[in-house]
């Protein structure tokens, strides 16, 4: 297969679905209207409610939301085939991850900034605020664990990895210092944006010298002390101002996600790297080593982000939201920006499958199970030794989407010597992705923490308060960093996927309830839909996720404690997302039907309000 054909096809629904479909969604549906003040400005504190440039919040938010699920989620669903991932990828995208993405964050807006939980309370009612409120934390706790176990596969005994995502914090922090807090009354982005991206490519680089100085000990540190690390840089990432280091060390991340994107595009066109795996393989039956259950429902879960996802919602309604300064921003910036992500999917499917399936196996499953498979490795000695890294049995799809990306890399004119610099790079590149996704995320959490401890102690909910914020941000951090620091990508990334998706099904059901109480009924079903297919496909697999996977590592000796956890856990899930949507489709027949819109929804303006409002959507 030309891995050319699938790239241009994917560009251009992407583009059409911006350029037409997401115009029809901002003009038609949600009537987005600069004249509405947002709450950047409105309720303006410098440290949650900041006003920021368009093409800065997109940086926050692209990197904020492309995590590991693009990344990972395709390389894993390889094992199908690349034609069910390529076509979910760019189908699920455009009809469903971008529409939820911008209606959750245009939602969140209209109501001052509020989370997807305080939305649900006001458009559906109390029972399902205070359940999506429980169904939000678990699901985040378990996303986030499912995305920090990614970059501890990644970076452990690597100090070279380690040394150059390492540098990233001060060098955001500079950043950060000199964008918002220069002194000339305005920000700066040119200086500090040329100054990161330089400084940033010369930690890659110093990377390879101090790895192999005698300081390489002192970088090299095991999974469960990356474990631990990572907590600590949540924890702070999630407690300081937004401007010091989250927005600035998002706004450097996406320059280099998307540069890297755009090189293997360009990768791509010239080297015409060979789509090495078939357009489906017999295990869309079932009985994969990597992905054990069949292609339908585990293809829509492992995949996850790179389509649609329900941790976006947190993010489109937490830290954006609040940092919006024009409506018209929110097209560009909720629906722009998820397109932009299946996009990053579409070419880590691309790099995935142009790799030898011997080697690509032998990386992503332990030895004694590539023992088993009757494949031989290809490259994979000759790569290993290239990067200065032992690459077999390396699970969790980040060691093998960056040796495919460097394949792709090594035929460029004059660079199939720098095979080691391109892995690491690309290993950056993937660790970049993730702890955007981990601080923001973690900061959501913290956000939906503080509100359910401030129904013990009020002062607790408040987002500003230093005491709340450490409290909160030690528990959030405490229960992602145990889920890593116990489990494994085998056990974490089903449990991640589902609940992700069923985070998303919750989402839409929110949106839906929405529009319909905006007044706006008929174009209800732009998340109707979505939300039946992935609700049906999640919960699906949901339930074989405990029967075949959580409940029998339940009996495994050694594995007790993770499978009866993974088995509530998920066993949770599925309620909470039942009642959730049941409870907004009785809130929709019933304001179909004439009922009173709830108190301080969206429509439900007084009658002085309206000639200030105008239209709700």
């Amino acid at each position: 297969m030309n891995t050319l054909t699938l790239l241009v096809g994917a560009l251009c629904i992407f583009i059409l679905g911006y350029r037409y479909y997401s115009a029809f969604i901002a003009a038609k549906v949600l009537t987005l209207d600069d004249k509405r003040p947002t709450p950047a400005h409105v309720y303006a504190d410098g440290r949650n409610y900041v006003s920021s440039p368009k093409w800065v919040l997109f940086g926050h938010h692209f990197a904020a939301i492309a995590g590991a699920g693009p990344l990972i989620g395709p390389t894993l669903a390889a094992q199908f085939g690349f034609a069910p991932g390529f076509l979910w990828i760019v189908l699920g995208a455009v009809l469903g991850g971008c529409v939820h993405d911008m209606t959750v964050l245009v939602a969140s807006v209209r109501h001052k900034g509020r989370s997807l939980v305080d939305i649900a309370k006001t458009e559906i009612g109390p029972v399902a605020g205070f359940v999506t409120m429980l169904a939000v934390l678990s699901i985040l706790l378990v996303t986030l664990g499912g995305l920090g176990i990614v970059v501890v596969n990644a970076l452990s005994n690597s100090p070279w990895g380690f040394f150059t995502i390492g540098m990233i914090i001060p060098i955001a922090m500079m950043m950060g210092l000199w964008m918002f807090k220069s002194g000339s009354g305005k920000i700066n982005v040119k200086g500090p944006s040329i100054a990161g991206v330089i400084l940033l490519l010369a930690a890659v680089f110093t990377g390879h010298i101090v790895a192999q100085s005698s300081f390489a000990g002192m970088l090299t540190f095991s999974g469960h002390q990356i474990t631990i690390i990572l907590m600590i840089y949540g924890f702070i990432a999630s407690a300081l101002p937004v401007w010091l280091l989250m927005e600035p060390r998002d706004y450097l991340a996406t320059y280099v996600k998307l540069g890297t994107i755009a090189l293997l595009i360009v990768g791509i066109f010239v080297v015409h790297p060979q789509m090495t795996f078939p357009a489906v393989t017999p295990y869309i039956h079932g009985g994969g080593p990597i992905i054990k259950g069949s292609l339908f429902p585990f293809l829509f879960v492992t995949i996850a982000c790179g389509a649609i996802s329900g941790f976006h919602s947190l993010i489109a309604s937490g830290t954006t939201p609040k940092m919006l300064d024009k409506e018209t921003d929110a097209r560009f910036i909720g629906y722009g920006a998820m397109a932009a992500e299946a996009l990053v999917a579409v070419v880590a499917l691309v790099a995935a499958c142009s790799l030898n399936p011997g080697d690509y196996y032998a990386i992503n499953v332990p030895p004694a199970v590539f023992a088993n498979l009757g494949l031989h490795t290809v490259d994979l000695g000759t790569l290993s030794g290239e990067v200065n890294e032992s690459l077999a049995g390396r699970t969790g799809g980040g060691v093998s989407l960056a040796i495919g990306m460097a394949h792709i890399f090594r035929g460029l004119p004059y660079m199939n010597k720098l095979v080691g610099y391109w892995y690491h790079y690309a290993i950056m590149f993937e660790a970049l992705f993730i702890l955007t996704t981990v601080d923001a995320g973690t900061r959501s959490a913290r956000y939906v923490v503080q509100e359910l401890l401030g129904k013990a102690y009020k002062p607790l909910s408040n987002a500003s308060w230093v005491p709340g914020i450490i409290i909160a941000t030690a528990l959030v951090v405490g229960s992602w960093g145990y889920l890593i620091y116990t489990g494994s990508i085998a056990t974490i990334w089903p449990l991640f996927g589902a609940g992700n998706q069923l985070l998303a099904t919750i989402a839409l059901a929110l949106t839906t309830t929405f529009l319909v109480n905006c007044g706006k009924q008929k174009y209800a079903w732009l998340t109707a839909i979505p939300m039946v297919f992935v609700g049906v496909t999640t919960l699906t697999a949901a339930i074989l996720s405990i029967t075949t996977i959580f409940w029998p590592l339940a009996h495994q000796p050694g594995s007790e404690l993770q499978g009866y956890l993974d088995s509530v856990l998920m066993g949770l899930f599925i309620p909470g997302v039942i009642i959730v949507v049941t409870a907004a489709m009785r809130r929709c027949w019933a304001t179909l039907h004439g009922a009173p819109l709830p108190v301080d929804a969206y429509g439900a303006e007084k009658p002085a309000e309206k000639a200030v409002k105008m239209s709700c959507c």
